[in-house]
């Protein structure tokens, strides 16, 4: 698709923007191929929404620090990623549904969802000036679960290619120059998905796989399961079914994998269905896994925020509460030989916790941020207030600073470490955001409703 790019603002309301929201616009991971200055996937090159980029903007404006934006087709959760001197970004096609709205109760949402209606598509930018480079359709069908769609999973690059998943289940690789490599599509080789607020998980970047996680329960009897693809060929090297007792809706996770490694293992991390489970990445076995992210058994318990590695522990979330620390490694059921603490108050339901190897910053959906002493669980500060307004999107942790962004857009930056302390409030008028931001060679990158904003710093 080659036509220019046209300026659509949405504006979602009030009482959407209160309403319940499924975003997990998580991320693929790339360990070890990211460039410096690189956000190849949704929560950065360390897998933990921690940039190492330093002398990012503290203060911006829509008058004041905007390098460039540019209008997007539609709104998306989908975070953008900078890699190879290309940004890339998820839309669909058109400012909202076109009438394809699903509401939580109907469970014949998603019978053919490749087949028509809006496109979701990929759009590739120049980072230094906002140029469109080229823009891929890379589904039809796109519906909307409320203010979650089908662009909400994040892409993942290693420098030479980049994989897109979309929320119909469409995996594809293109190369930097959007010739594609190849295409997969989920539903069609194994089983439709079966999740209450449609899927939003993100694919993750391994050695030479692509590994894509499906926890699913609520409308549909077809078991979980995860899929790693080769990624130069698309080729399926493993599948591996994930057994739960998880009823009701608890089987559904929009969380994304992540990779934990310690004295030489690297674990696979996949986390929701009530529990949290570690996996080889190279084959698919499970290794080991733990209870307790539902701990009262609740029928409602479905998990959003997506698991975190800090040093030798994995910090798992599950819906508010509780906020588990584990050992990572172990064999078996670790749920009480790893447990290294928990939070039973105040954890978030969509944000996903950042820490910075000493303090673990916890952002909930009322824009409400805590601190804790990571390694013993201490509180340390918090909760104390943000900016006012729903947060659906991640916090980013750099350079000794913490930037936590509401739905309006909105943008507090805290000072990370023991004491609590607003360095500023950033506000874009008119906006609205479900995204994450990424920071990448001294720039921010935020992905509103309407535009792909590119903050401070300035680009080589």
């Amino acid at each position: 698709m080659t036509g220019p790019l046209t300026t659509t603002r949405i504006r979602l309301n009030g009482s959407q923007l209160m309403r319940y929201a499924i975003m997990a616009g998580l991320a693929g991971i790339a360990v070890g191929c990211a460039a410096a200055g690189d956000w190849p996937q949704w929560r950065g090159p360390t897998l933990d929404g921690v940039s190492p980029d330093r002398n990012l903007p503290t203060k911006w404006s829509e008058t004041h620090n905007i390098l460039w934006k540019v209008p997007l087709p539609s709104w998306g959760a989908a975070t953008p990623i900078v890699s190879g001197e290309r940004v890339f970004v998820m839309s669909a096609s058109t400012p909202d549904a076109s009438g394809d709205h699903v509401d939580q109760e109907d469970q014949n949402r998603t019978d053919s969802v490749t087949a028509g209606g809006p496109n979701i598509l990929l759009i590739c930018l120049q980072p230094q000036d906002g140029q469109r480079l080229w823009e891929r359709r890379l589904a039809t069908g796109n519906t909307l679960y409320r203010k979650h769609n089908m662009a909400s999973p994040s892409p993942v690059a290693d420098g030479k290619h980049v994989w897109t998943l979309t929320g119909t289940g469409v995996l594809t690789a293109f190369d930097l120059d959007g010739n594609q490599k190849w295409q997969r599509d989920l539903q069609q080789q194994y089983s439709k998905f079966g999740l209450k607020y449609g899927y939003a998980s993100s694919p993750l970047l391994f050695e030479n796989l692509v590994i894509v996680q499906v926890l699913h329960g609520t409308h549909t009897s077809e078991p979980s399961h995860i899929v790693a693809f080769e990624a130069a060929s698309g080729k399926v090297v493993w599948q591996h079914e994930r057994r739960t007792d998880a009823d009701q809706e608890c089987p559904d996770a929009y969380t994304t994998p992540t990779l934990s490694t310690q004295a030489g293992r690297t674990d696979l991390i996949i986390s929701g269905a009530d529990y949290v489970t570690g996996h080889d990445p190279r084959t698919g076995r499970e290794i080991w896994r733990a209870g307790g992210l539902n701990p009262d058994k609740r029928g409602n318990y479905r998990i959003c925020a997506s698991p975190v590695p800090v040093a030798d522990l994995i910090i798992v979330p599950s819906r508010v509460t509780p906020v588990l620390a584990l050992r990572a490694g172990g064999l078996g059921d670790v749920t009480e030989s790893h447990r290294a603490w928990q939070m039973s108050k105040g954890g978030p339901d969509v944000p996903t916790p950042v820490s910075d190897g000493k303090y673990l910053y916890v952002v909930n959906d009322q824009g409400l941020a805590t601190c804790l002493d990571v390694r013993s669980g201490a509180h340390v500060w918090g909760p104390e207030r943000t900016a006012r307004g729903a947060v659906s999107a991640s916090p980013l942790l750099a350079d000794g600073k913490l930037y936590t962004t509401n739905e309006q857009a909105v943008t507090t930056v805290l000072k990370a470490g023991p004491r609590f302390e607003i360095l500023a409030t950033n506000e874009l008028a008119g906006e609205n955001t479900l995204s994450s931001l990424a920071a990448a060679d001294g720039c921010l990158f935020l992905r509103t409703a309407s535009h792909l904003y590119c903050i401070g710093g300035s680009r080589k």
